[in-house]
């Protein structure tokens, strides 16, 4: 059945454990049918989570969408909490286990990078000086570091725009079924598999090109690894 028509509209900012809610109300109709209307709650904290986007089932059943509307308005704050809570924990029943492998994954990438870069983020980098057209020898390794920690953070970066049930399947797929116990000895040996294969498909510009262009806008990479890195959130 196609979708005519959904809105969306931002009611109130929710706190549940400490991290930070928005909540909207989600109204929509098919053809020849009632309106419906559900909540649907995004966070925007935390690598692991941000963009993450949870929702309740459809509550609403009316005849109109100004008549959700209205009894929408009637929620107090309290029961908003209370549908938050519902449906975060719905999420963890459901995906708990996809949500970790994710999670996982990221953390891991995330370490990787800052000990190949050297805390790079935080400290000063080579510029290469008009008259020169070459970058030292110490300068060049320095830099294939930070090459590689931006191409670790590339590979975090897409995983954290997949869903965790989407990413749990192309895991599956990529290792043939073989499961990646993190507290193994093996999971850098499975990890490091699952993260060649995404990066081999990833558009990376390759070492001389990215260069030229961190070179020009090194300010701009190094907030990003700080974001990533520090903030614990996507840029």
């Amino acid at each position: 059945m196609t979708t005519l028509r959904e809105h969306r509209r931002s009611v109130a900012f929710l706190e549940h454990e400490g991290r930070r809610w928005s909540c909207f109300l989600v109204t929509y109709t098919h053809l020849g049918s009632p309106w419906f209307g559900y909540f649907s709650f995004r966070n925007g904290e935390g690598a692991g989570n941000a963009g993450e986007e949870i929702r309740t089932t459809d509550i609403f059943l009316e005849d109109s969408e100004a008549e959700i509307h209205a009894k929408a308005r009637g929620l107090g704050r309290p029961l908003l909490n209370g549908l938050l809570a519902s449906a975060l924990h719905t999420a963890e029943r459901d995906g708990a286990g996809a949500t970790q492998l994710r999670r996982d994954f990221t953390d891991l990438l995330s370490y990787n990078a800052r000990e190949i870069s050297e805390g790079w983020a935080d400290g000063t980098d080579p510029k290469l000086p008009p008259e020169r057209a070459e970058l030292a020898e110490g300068e060049e390794e320095h830099l294939r570091s930070i090459y590689a920690s931006y191409r670790l953070d590339q590979v975090a970066h897409f995983i954290n725009l997949v869903s965790p049930e989407d990413f749990q399947e192309a895991v599956d797929r990529i290792l043939d079924g073989q499961s990646i116990d993190f507290r193994a000895r093996d999971r850098v040996q499975f990890a490091m598999m699952v993260v060649e294969h995404i990066e081999a498909r990833l558009p990376l510009p390759p070492f001389e090109l990215w260069v030229e262009d961190y070179l020009a806008h090194t300010d701009t990479y190094r907030l990003y690894a700080h974001t990533l890195h520090r903030e614990g959130r996507l840029p």
